[in-house]
Formats: C-alpha cells, structure tokens, sequence
C-alpha cells in the first residue's frame, strides 16, 4: 500500500504505523501476508464440506458449508463488481447477524474493496453520518425498510450510488476474487466511544486476520465454534469472518437479535464450543430458567468483553455453565488483552504491546489498525509518534506483569471543578449485594457544574435500595470519598441496553434530558 490507500471517492487512509514495524510482524509470523479473502479460500480448500455459518435466526435459519459460503460470496461479488464497485470503494453493511452479513462481508473482501459493517437500528443520524464521513459509494441493508430509510437522507449522501437489499442483488457471471495488498484497508470498525459521532478505525487484511484473529486462537484454540451474541458488525463481534472463518476455518453460530432464551436453545441445538457477549448477555443466560433437554456440555468456555465484568456476574456464569470464563480488554482503537484471573492479562506480542505512560494504557502491536476515518482529528488525539494507540483508559501493570484497567480517563463528571471518575463510582456501587448492574452519569447542576446520577437495577427479592442507604454503604463499606458519591439514585426494573447489547448510556443520558425539561 505504501502508507496511503486512496479511494475512488477521495477517503484517504494513511497507515500511522511505522513501515519497518508492520514488515517486522510478518517476519515474527504474527501477520500472514495474504489479504482475508485469500486466507478465507485456503479454508475452503482445506475443507469445503465444513460447516462455516450455523444461521438460527427466526427468518434466515440454515446452515452453509465453506464451499456453499465462498460460491456465495463470490456471486454477490459478481453482483456488486456489475453495479461498478471494486477494490477502491468503500461499502457499507447495515446487516444483522446472520448469513446475509457473512456472505456480504466476504463479498466486499473478494472484491478488494473496504467493508464498513454498522450496527442496523432505527433513526438515520449514524447512518448519514458513517457513510458520508467514509465516502461509502454503497450500501447493503437488511430489509427494504432499511434501504427506504438510507434513500431518504441520499440527498445528504452526495457520493452514495447504490442501496441495495441483501438478497435482492443481481447475481452476475463468475467472479475470480481480487488480490490485494495485505497492508491495504480491509474494514472499518464502528465505535460510539465518547465522541459526538460514531469512531470509525481502519483495519488492514494483516491486522485482522493476524493480530485480532491472534488473541482469538489464545483466547479459545483452534478450529473453534464459536456462538457469537454480540453484532458481528461490533468492535467485539468483528472477529467473526476474519478470525472464526478465515484465520481459523472454525463455524460461526448466529441467532440474529439476542434473547437468553434462542440462545440456550441455539447452545443445546449446535453445540457451540464458545460463547462471546457482553457482561450484560452473559448475565441473563446465567439467570434464565432452566428448560427441559437443556445440554450446555459442549461449552469450553465463555469470552466476556465490551464493558467491566463483576464478580457477581463471572460467578452465576460458572455456576450456571461449568466453564471457564474470559474476561476481554479490548477496544476499536486498537488495543486487545485477557484473562481468566484478576486484571485483564498480561500483553500478547502477537497481538499488541501494551505500556503504560502516565497512567494511561497505549498499545501497538500487529493488531494496530492504520489511522481513524475521516479524523484527522482523532488521529492526532489518540495516535502518537512511532504509531502508538492512546486509549483513554487508565490502568497499571502489578508484579506479575498483568495489566489492571482502573478507569476512563473521559469518562467523568466534573463537580464543583474536581473530576469523578464513573467507572470507579460504578465499580463501587456494583459490590452492593443487592446492586445487578449499574450505570453513572453527570447530571447539569446550576450551582456544582455537574452532579452524579446512579441508575441501578437491584435483585429480586431485595428490599428498597435509597440514594442513603446507598451512599453510607459506600462511605462505610467501601470508604469512598464523600465528594464522589452520587447525589441522585434511579432504580429501574431493567437497564436499557442498545443494539450491541451493552447498557446505552446514550438512552439514558436522554430520559435524564427529557426529566430536566419536564422539570424545568
């Protein structure tokens, strides 16, 4: 690639990693130096007759082989390369989990071009916003609600030339897969993180199929079946199609939306050898009621990622699954490591280095992606000289070297001029036994600037949780500072959660604005 990829478009991508460092990791075998649709044919030559995708979604349920899956692929390859688009366009894939989203994704990649996966939802703002700020020249929905909604902002989408609806692609002749640079952008990883508009963080074909799909075959071996909770189009769900299929010719379990129940079921039904999800998922399977024939006995283990996973929860997981549980540190900036132990691992080289300067977590390793999409902002925010991610999270190493996440560096409120780190407020108040899961958040306050709002859901059975019964366990308890303790406290039968499955802060944060103006 040469350090820049340019698209038709004019998105420009440059890699922030020194040239020496990425030709290094090939050198060390952590990257292969093959781009992903070419790892992904050498599964399918190994064994074509192999389940890949395990479908169990209410409307797409099925199963493809790895040779059904690659002649699927390369006949919306055929589709896409007739409507004009090739290996310097960007594509975006608004797709549940399911077979649609696997063979898309595989179709872009055969194509050379740069698959942009979000996260399908109501509302068009994160829409616009994406596949404007990316240039997309097209875009592959789910549904023709989807597809109507995205033609309806086209006129804000000057350089969008195509809606299509998964499925509804003409097909076209046989299609020979296009070679590309193994340094070249493959993907675009979605992130709301703390910014007004989505992140969105290019991934080269060796990033994703050596450095991601490196702490993958750590984390759970070979050849795995993995059942995949969380959106495949996710920051954690993306290692689906690069790592599970390509890098590691295992089958991917799909149930489209989750629900505890389809996924007991799905785990009984296809035998999964490994569940990832968020801590929230994975909670709710661990309380579900039990049913008749349930077998959970293939699970080798549990992936946990995506937001900060309690004691109380990794426990009702082994007692409910009788496996070990992994907890993931890991983020779309570019940052990966893990655990079954206190802290979140010890750094992987294969994966990234991780150091720690000033309290705060950086990572650069063979996982590192090329640059932020159309920020040069946010490159020179969280990039640094040598290519070093900065992730905005604090943390420390201990004696053993394993690496302690102890907070947001973003994540606060400010009281009265003093910063209040949430996640330690949060971290607190989730030790109270009758606290399920919790969120904090700054709340506007005339007089302090901001004050801090709990919003909890407590166990069943438990009695009435006040905001003083609160703050005096965690005066007494846990001996935190009187400034920092909340000064409001909403108990909710169940925490909102978004489309990725963890607690929206975002949904949240706007019940809070609507209660202020209702007040006001």
């Amino acid at each position: 690639m040469s350090g820049v990829w340019v698209s038709r478009d004019g998105l420009v991508l440059r890699d922030l990693v020194p040239g020496y460092l990425r030709r290094r990791w090939v050198r060390d075998g952590h990257c292969p130096d093959v781009d992903l649709y070419t790892t992904f044919a050498a599964r399918v030559a190994e064994h074509p007759d192999r389940v890949a995708v395990a479908d169990v979604g209410i409307d797409t349920g099925g199963e493809l082989t790895y040779a059904e899956l690659d002649a699927a692929a390369r006949r919306l390859a055929a589709g896409l390369a007739a409507a004009d688009l090739g290996s310097r366009d960007v594509i975006g894939l608004q797709l549940v989990n399911g077979r649609d989203a696997v063979v898309a994704e595989l179709a872009v990649a055969a194509l050379g071009a740069v698959a942009l996966p979000f996260v399908a939802g109501p509302g068009t703002r994160d829409t616009v916003s994406l596949l404007g700020r990316s240039r997309a020249r097209a875009v592959i929905t789910g549904t023709g609600e989807l597809a109507d909604a995205v033609r309806s902002v086209r006129h804000e989408l000057p350089r969008l030339r195509e809606v299509f609806v998964a499925g509804q692609v003409p097909d076209g002749p046989g299609f020979t897969p296009v070679p590309v640079d193994a340094e070249a952008p493959a993907r675009v990883l979605v992130s709301s993180g703390s910014e007004a508009e989505p992140k969105m963080v290019a991934y080269s074909h060796n990033a994703l199929v050596g450095g991601r799909a490196n702490y993958l075959r750590a984390v759970r071996g070979p050849e795995p079946r993995d059942l995949v909770l969380v959106p495949l189009a996710s920051a954690f769900g993306s290692f689906g199609v690069p790592a599970t299929i390509a890098a590691h010719g295992g089958t991917l379990v799909l149930i489209g939306r989750f629900d505890p129940a389809g996924a007991l079921a799905a785990i009984s039904r296809h035998r999964p050898s490994h569940v990832f999800g968020v801590p929230t998922m994975l909670r709710r399977l661990a309380t579900a009621p039990r049913v008749d024939g349930e077998d959970l006995s293939s699970l080798r283990g549990l992936v946990a990622s995506g937001a900060a996973l309690s004691h109380d929860t990794a426990q009702e997981c082994r007692w409910r699954f009788g496996c070990p549980l992994t907890n993931v540190y890991g983020s779309s900036d570019g940052v990966n490591c893990h655990t079954r132990g206190a802290g979140v691992g010890v750094p992987d080289p294969a994966v990234t280095d991780i150091r720690v300067v000033d309290g705060e977590i950086q990572a650069l390793g063979p996982m590192t992606p090329l640059c932020y999409v159309g920020s040069i902002e946010l490159d020179g925010r969280h990039r640094l000289p040598g290519g070093w991610v900065r992730t905005g999270d604090q943390g420390e190493f201990d004696e053993n070297g394993v690496l302690h996440v102890t907070g947001r560096l973003r994540q606060v409120a400010v009281r009265g001029g003093l910063n209040i780190s949430l996640a330690e407020v949060e971290g607190h108040i989730g030790s109270h036994p009758s606290v399920v899961e919790v969120v904090c958040l700054p709340v506007p306050d005339a007089d302090l600037g901001e004050r801090v709002c709990a919003y909890v859901q407590l166990r069943q059975s438990t009695e009435e949780l006040t905001l003083a019964g609160l703050t005096g366990f965690l005066e007494r308890e846990r001996g935190l500072e009187r400034r920092k303790l909340p000064e409001r406290l909403v108990v909710l039968a169940e925490l909102p959660v978004g489309p990725t499955g963890k607690v929206c802060r975002r949904t949240l944060a706007a019940q809070e604005n609507s209660r202020a103006t209702r007040s006001s």
